[in-house]
């Protein structure tokens, strides 16, 4: 979709929703830089079209919970539309979330392949080099190899911040997700995904929900996220190899903020899920380990917060590069690491 002579302001004056504009610089390693470096923000405030949702809300607000369910899931509608519709839902009640009624999606059984040939690491690297990208996080992608995957649910959305809150309130769990400013609850962010939370946080509210229920929770397999965001075909985004405008929340996108689950209905993965790429990365069941006949990769991750657990998919923090579906990342010490994560249940 990009060619290499465009500039990144140009890319970034394509992908943005909003009307901000990112900085046009060259990013050298981000892990070296200011969060806000590593976002390519300039110093001075950004503005945007979420500035004043206003109108907006004025024109959504007699609608009921239904109508704006179908607003937000609307392909035709603009992203302002999507995003004011899902911010009033938060208010009123989102009647999509519920948590011990999860939106489960069937993933059939299946021989896959996961990975990236290592044939292809330059070219990626040489696509994203403007964003600070290195050959050792690449590499950690190869190469391929075949697994067979038992027929399994995967969560349509991220665990959001209401789902979290019952967990908390139920159980008495004593760590509060660190985007929870002094650990208080936001009403306003209802619906959007959880996130800055521990990989242990994420395992401990899927045993949580596994007892309420008597059902089977657990985080997904990096081979069955894969799966479930590329359906075992050979592309680099749950939609296909291009990245698009209007699929995904990622630095591109302008929106610089978590959003309302299931608002990028584009971005939909092969089997229905919504917010693989962008908005929160998500915390796999696996610790970093090197694929099948591969070297372990002692990039900067590894040797700084030493064992990791994989997250996929990108966040509203990370540029389009991070939201590849092969993309092998993990929690550094920053906040710009948006960790969340997604049910998986064994059937």
């Amino acid at each position: 979709m990009f060619s290499q002579n465009q500039s990144i302001e140009a890319i970034h004056q394509k992908l943005s929703l909003t009307g901000a504009i990112i900085s046009s610089n060259e990013l050298d390693n981000i892990n070296r830089l200011s969060e806000r470096a590593a976002m390519a923000l300039q110093d001075n405030y950004i503005a945007s079209d979420l500035d004043d949702l206003s109108e907006q809300f004025c024109s959504l607000m007699e609608l009921d919970k239904g109508v704006l369910v179908e607003y937000l899931s609307d392909i035709n509608r603009n992203f302002i539309e999507r995003f004011a519709a899902g911010q009033l839902l938060n208010l009123i009640g989102d009647p999509r979330i519920n948590a011990f009624e999860p939106a489960m999606i069937n993933i059939p059984a299946q021989k896959i392949t996961v990975g990236l040939d290592s044939k292809k690491v330059s070219k990626i690297v040489e696509q994203y080099a403007h964003y600070g990208v290195l050959p050792e996080w690449i590499k950690k992608e190869t190469p391929i190899f075949s697994i067979d995957i038992a027929p399994f649910r995967l969560g349509k959305y991220p665990i959001t911040n209401l789902e979290y809150k019952e967990f908390l309130v139920d159980s008495g769990y004593e760590y509060l997700p660190d985007s929870w400013e002094y650990g208080t609850y936001k009403v306003e962010t209802a619906n959007h995904p959880v996130h800055t939370i521990s990989a242990e946080d994420a395992d401990n509210y899927c045993i949580w929900l596994s007892e309420k229920l008597g059902r089977k929770f657990r985080l997904p397999t990096e081979p069955e996220w894969e799966y479930a965001a590329t359906g075992g075909k050979d592309i680099e985004f749950p939609w296909g190899n291009d990245f698009m405008p209007d699929h995904a929340n990622t630095v591109e996108s302008g929106i610089l903020r978590s959003t309302p689950v299931g608002i990028f209905p584009k971005g939909s993965g092969p089997f229905g899920h919504l917010d693989l790429a962008g908005n929160v990365e998500e915390y796999v069941a696996d610790n970093y380990h090197a694929y099948p006949g591969a070297e372990l990769i002692y990039d900067d991750l590894l040797e700084k917060e030493g064992e990791y657990r994989v997250a996929r998919g990108g966040s509203y923090t990370r540029f389009r590069d991070l939201a590849r579906s092969r993309r092998r990342h993990g929690r550094y010490r920053s906040k710009l690491y948006i960790m969340g994560f997604r049910l998986a249940e064994t059937i």
